[in-house]
């Protein structure tokens, strides 16, 4: 005789949801919790949810660290790294424990209990600003790019490197989803350079030069591309989750450079909504390290553009002071300029300086000023970009 059927408890009232397919929601995102920071003053320098999709952490130009709990809309905890400062904030493959790149004092990585707000070890070597922090999909292992011109491999498990490459401006730095390449830019080079996880000290296997991109007709007519060339302020990197595309965020009117993951052929550049074009320089943090233009100093960020989970598309700020674009990795490109216009746009009453997508469910952090959390919203319409 069959058993009783076990009924599983509903989510959480306004909760996540992961049944529904990105494309039928993705136009519906809408903001459904915000959350203040320390000061007007104060901005989130990174983003970062846990493998469960139930965590968000918070990095701020303030010195802390802010734990959410997505699933429920509500602030668990804040951590304080007075003496050393808080940037790429990451979780570990545990809830409970996070690796963080420090500010000030050293160039130190830094292993965190957030439990007992205890430190588990610390990650010794640059001697610059860390620049980029990825953890491997598939190990207690991660990367770290600095501007002290090296890439380190580490374990959380030693303190010291398992690996250091030396090369130019590696200020970016990613794992594929296979765990199996590493994806390196350096934007002084217009360069990407592809390693065998397994054959790291081995020349890259590919490199991606995109100093041919100078002469897309979009780029030359743009008028922050003048004499410049191709961008070079990028701000992320980043694989599709199918593994077959790889995004450069950048931080100027350009917009962000959509790649093939395989042979770096440009797919598309996804353009900015043109009301927000062009946009001011002044008001752009979106780069890792501190720049001497931003408009808030100090300020660093993770770029402003991400995957969705599926690979289909990608969502990032409009440029301005106030809403976010989705793009379609499978629209329409134009032939010529090789350009993709945004797919809808998706209305929010702050800066889009930061986003980030739930691995798990349909839902979205952004942040600037303040963290919002964007769910679906039944009968709410497209709005256009």
């Amino acid at each position: 005789m069959a058993g009783p059927i076990v009924v599983p408890p509903p989510p959480p009232p306004g909760g996540p949801q992961a049944t529904q397919k990105t494309s039928d929601v993705i136009g519906n995102l809408r903001p459904t919790k915000l959350f203040k920071l320390s000061t007007p003053t104060t901005y989130a320098t990174s983003l970062s949810f846990d493998d469960s999709g139930e965590f968000l952490l918070a990095a701020c130009s303030d010195e802390s660290l802010q734990l959410y709990n997505a699933k429920e809309g509500r602030a668990l905890k804040t951590l304080f790294s007075k003496k050393y400062g808080a940037h790429l904030a990451r979780f570990t493959h545990h809830s409970q424990s996070i690796i963080y790149a420090s500010t000030k004092t050293d160039d130190t990585i830094r292993y965190l209990s957030t439990h007992d707000n205890q430190f588990l070890r610390y990650f010794k070597g640059h001697t610059a600003p860390v620049t980029a922090l990825a953890l491997c999909p598939a190990s207690d292992t991660f990367i770290s790019g600095s501007l002290d011109n090296t890439v380190r491999l580490w374990s959380l498990s030693s303190p010291s490197p398992q690996g250091k490459l030396n090369l130019a401006t590696p200020t970016l730095a990613t794992y594929d989803p296979s765990a199996t390449v590493i994806a390196i830019a350096s934007p002084s080079t217009s360069s990407i350079l592809l390693y065998d996880l397994r054959n790291y000290d081995k020349p890259p296997f590919a490199t991606f030069d995109l100093r041919a991109l100078d002469s897309l007709p979009a780029i030359m007519a743009s008028p922050l591309a003048a004499g410049a060339g191709a961008p070079r302020d990028w701000t992320k990197l980043e694989f599709s989750n199918d593994g077959k595309s790889l995004i450069v965020g950048t931080n100027n009117t350009l917009g962000h450079l959509l790649l093939d993951a395989f042979s770096g052929e440009l797919k598309a550049l996804l353009v900015r909504p043109p009301q927000y074009l062009p946009l001011n320089p002044s008001s752009l943090r979106a780069t890792p390290w501190p720049s001497s233009s931003s408009a808030v100093g100090t300020a660093a960020g993770q770029g402003d553009v991400c995957f969705s989970a599926d690979g289909r598309y990608v969502v990032g700020g409009s440029g301005g002071d106030r809403d976010a674009a989705v793009w379609d990795v499978q629209g329409q490109v134009d032939e010529e300029t090789k350009t993709l216009a945004p797919l809808c746009g998706l209305p929010c009453k702050s800066r889009v300086g930061i986003v980030e997508w739930n691995p798990r469910y349909n839902m979205v952090a952004t942040a600037d000023r303040e963290v919002v959390f964007w769910l679906p919203e039944d009968g709410v319409g497209i709005k256009p970009p």
